[in-house]
């Protein structure tokens, strides 16, 4: 049923645009001054040091909850039958290889190569290191990476084991996530004063040098995730259903307009729901496909942590040799799952997968926080194209979806209905209530336009 004004959610505001425009600031003044006065510039580089240290002391909750989640996500996923088993092995391949795809660039182009940043020495400090010590003594030490990653997935197992039993604690650990992940955006709200800090700091020592570097990354990223939309992701639909991708891409234009105001995909969560529906995909492969994919079809995300985590390398004079990339690939497929539409989880993912394989690169991710936001939208836009393909090929390999209908729906023979949306709810949803509500029988499933329950 369609919602009423009377029963419509009250929507909360949303006030993370004034974090991304302060960030924009803070990137502009610091790279100003780091131009301007280098000395100054190079003084600011504990800002950028303190930002960094409370993004690693957040690192370990965050693996440790989303998964132990995400392994109970995976093993209720496969419970509904082929479309889950599907969609489950059909994820995994797509990330490594978009994962494989961010090494063969980042090793093709060198970002950040000739930078030779060094990490805060605090006995430069000068007489001011004192106290600049004392205080970043006051952020909590980071805990080991891997051995949480270990742990985590042991107890997730042991959950999965137990069944019924182990809900009430899956439900704690939840609830433990929300606590973690609000305190992670806490930690955001200070990224434009660690942005400010490392920009200035890696101007100062490099001049223009810096700058060209991280043009030179966000560049090729921009242009992978191109490539990786039209080629690959276009090549695959094109094969597999004959549908076009670019009468995808203009079909979910205003879809693509809402997630570039926001930096988020789950942003456009709903509407992609809806619009999936419209195309002649089942209502059971959209509800176990879309939510599913939104935590574990990250391409766009798996492109990123590999190239940025090359960039460090290279920028802090240190490149990681071929087993190293290896291992940190490996470890990326299984740390990125669980943690979409939470700003900032892609900086933890990235500090996580450095820390775990060469902890001493940590110093080097001030530079990757100033410019994180400048590809928080690519980064967005193609895990929500990927998961938009995602749909299509899963409907057609299930036989659930009307190829004839949906090259209608791409052509524009029939438009989708804006007024079936009578109350859009920009909010994110858990893959887990997705599928509870895909084992429902449709009379009893919500429709896209009631309210969909925040995470």
């Amino acid at each position: 049923m369609a919602m009423t004004p009377e029963t419509r959610v009250p929507r909360k505001k949303d006030r993370t645009h004034w974090l991304y425009i302060a960030v924009i600031a803070a990137v502009v003044l610091g790279a100003a001054i780091g131009l301007i006065a280098p000395e100054a510039g190079i003084a600011l580089k504990p800002l950028g040091t303190a930002f960094v240290a409370l993004i690693k002391m957040i690192i370990a909750p965050i693996i440790f909850c989303t998964i132990v989640l995400g392994v109970g996500s995976v093993a209720k996923a496969a419970t509904v039958g082929k479309v889950g088993g599907l969609a489950l092995i059909y994820f995994l391949v797509m990330a490594t290889f978009a994962l494989v795809i961010g090494l063969v660039v980042g090793n093709l182009v060198h970002p950040g190569s000739g930078l030779d940043l060094k990490p805060y020495d605090a006995a430069a400090g000068g007489s001011s290191g004192g106290a600049v010590d004392f205080l970043l003594s006051l952020i909590p030490g980071d805990i080991p990476v891997l051995p949480t990653l270990v742990l985590a997935l042991l107890v997730g197992f042991a959950l999965q084991s137990m069944g019924k039993a182990g809900e009430p604690v899956l439900t704690g650990i939840r609830h433990i996530q929300a606590v973690v992940f609000k305190l992670m955006m806490m930690i955001m709200w200070a990224a434009p004063i660690g942005a400010f800090g490392a920009i200035a700091a890696v101007v100062g020592a490099t001049g223009w040098a810096a700058i060209g570097s991280m043009a030179i990354l966000m560049g090729a990223f921009y242009l992978t995730c191109a490539v990786f939309i039209v080629v690959v992701l276009g090549g695959i639909l094109k094969l597999v259903t004959g549908l076009n991708i670019f009468a995808l891409i203009k079909y979910l234009a205003r879809e693509y307009l809402l997630i570039f105001s926001t930096s988020s995909s789950e942003s456009a969560l709903p509407r992609l729901i809806a619009k999936m529906e419209h195309t002649g995909v089942s209502k059971a492969v959209v509800g176990i496909t879309v939510p599913t994919g939104y935590s574990f079809n990250l391409d766009g995300t798996a492109i990123y942590l590999t190239m940025a985590s090359l960039f460090v390398s290279s920028a802090m004079g240190m490149p990681m040799n071929l087993g190293e990339q290896v291992s940190l690939l490996i470890f990326m497929i299984i740390a990125s799952k669980g943690a979409a539409g939470v700003t900032g989880a892609g900086l933890a993912t990235l500090a996580a997968g450095l820390q775990s394989h060469r902890p001493e690169l940590l110093d080097g991710m001030g530079v990757i926080v100033g410019i994180d936001k400048f590809m928080s939208e690519c980064r967005a836009l193609t895990n929500f194209t990927g998961n938009a393909v995602a749909t299509l090929l899963i409907g057609k390999w299930t036989h659930e979806i009307d190829v004839t209908r949906a090259r209608a729906v791409l052509a524009g023979d029939l438009p989708f209905d804006e007024s079936s949306l009578d109350y859009d709810v920009h909010a994110s949803t858990s893959s887990d209530a997705a599928l509870e509500s895909s084992d429902a029988a449709p009379s009893e499933r919500p429709t896209v336009a009631e309210a969909v329950p925040t995470r």
